[in-house]
């Protein structure tokens, strides 16, 4: 591709976070991560308080990108069926399938530890395999798909923990906090705006497919691979881990530094890329030991040791592109 091209297309991203930043105060760090996990083809565990701007950002994201939006508040007594569709049998023995929210190009599911394991997996399939099965029908979901999941932190009442198999099949986990106090002043002078926002779409689903097309050319040297793995087994290595990342952290970290460095305006991934995103694609895929954990060890301390301790590969000019 052309080097004007690639600016154009790096351009467009950036009018995305834009359009967003209308609506959406602060939070640059999010902003950041659901583009790198969009171009990466990925889906974003959203862990956060309620009433900070979730759902809001998850709508203006999805308005921004020109993709259908869908929304499912997930409650206790919901059914897997509620996720993914069913199929409505008529008196001649005919079947209609009547497709659920998860045929969008953008979902929202909203507060996923409400509901039970069994619903919570409904997500699974379309998650890794971007299609449902109903009845032993296959059915293809839009392209692109994303799942943008939140969750109330462990322990509120009525919550059902996520399984370590669902939590895997997000490329990220971010924080949605409360915002600072110039922040929530500006929240309260747009708040007219921002209850009603208007939003244009900045490209198409079809655009955002050439988008990651063109991100997964970005070149990755054998030494980033390395660095790569080397965390990644440090961390499974470490005494006070029970459970240590899947092999799925190492391809968010692949597939992440990746799109980071095309939006960065490079065509080659640098460990800075990495370590940028080690804690949000790697916390989520490990357990403490109980033991370590009552001596206040966490996963946020184990990977921050660990980007100390793996040396980091310098890189010479010629192993920066092909």
């Amino acid at each position: 591709m052309e080097a004007e091209d690639a600016k154009a297309m790096i351009a467009v991203t950036r009018r995305v976070r834009d359009e967003i930043s209308k609506v959406i105060v602060g939070k640059e760090d999010l902003k950041e991560m659901l583009l790198v996990a969009l171009l990466g083809g990925g889906h974003i565990l959203i862990e956060g308080l309620t009433g900070t701007g979730k759902t809001l950002f998850a709508r203006t994201f999805a308005k921004a990108i020109g993709g259908e939006f869908k929304r499912i508040q997930f409650t206790p007594d919901m059914l897997p069926a509620d996720v993914t569709g069913f199929n409505v049998y008529t008196p001649d023995g005919r079947s209609i399938f009547t497709p659920g929210p998860v045929f969008s190009n953008v979902l929202l599911a909203d507060e996923l530890n409400r509901t039970t394991p069994r619903t919570q997996a409904a997500l699974l399939e379309a998650m890794q395999e971007s299609q449902v099965s109903i009845d032993g029908v296959t059915h293809r979901l839009p392209r692109p798909f994303m799942v943008l999941a939140s969750q109330l932190p462990y322990g509120y009442e009525g919550t059902y923990p996520l399984t370590e198999v669902q939590v895997d099949r997000f490329m990220f986990r971010v924080w949605s906090g409360y915002p600072s106090k110039g922040e929530e002043n500006d929240v309260l002078r747009r708040i007219d705006y921002i209850e009603e926002p208007d939003i244009e779409p900045i490209i198409t689903p079809e655009e955002i497919l050439r988008l990651q097309h063109v991100a997964r050319k970005t070149y990755v040297s054998e030494k980033v691979i390395g660095y790569i793995t080397g965390l990644v087994a440090h961390i499974r290595g470490n005494r006070d881990v029970s459970v240590g990342p899947s092999p799925r952290a190492s391809i968010a970290l692949y597939k992440g530094s990746r799109a980071l460095a095309f939006l960065d305006g490079r065509g080659f991934v640098i460990p800075d890329d990495v370590k940028k995103l080690a804690p949000v694609a790697v916390e989520h895929r490990m357990r403490v030991k109980p033991e370590a954990e009552m001596d206040g060890v966490t996963p946020t301390a184990l990977v921050a040791a660990a980007l100390k301790e793996v040396p980091v590969p310098k890189l010479e000019s010629d192993q920066m592109a092909e």
